[in-house]
């Protein structure tokens, strides 16, 4: 996920993705855990997307109050 998609969308929209991430996170944290991971590239990526979003709802919120 690039940034620029992340800033086009709206914080609704940035928080239903960001909810849809976390448990993907905990899937692939219990994948790990018990030995069923298979791609384990994907949990750096969701982490980094995890953070796009909420730098980019901060971003936001920051702006809206300014």
């Amino acid at each position: 996920m690039k940034a620029s998609d992340v800033r086009a969308k709206t914080s609704d929209e940035l928080k239903a993705n960001l909810e849809e991430l976390k448990k993907e996170q905990f899937n692939l944290r219990f994948q790990r855990a018990t030995g069923q991971l298979e791609n384990t590239a994907r949990v750096r990526q969701v982490r980094r997307d995890i953070a796009r979003i909420q730098t980019v709802l901060r971003d936001k919120r920051v702006s809206d109050n300014a």
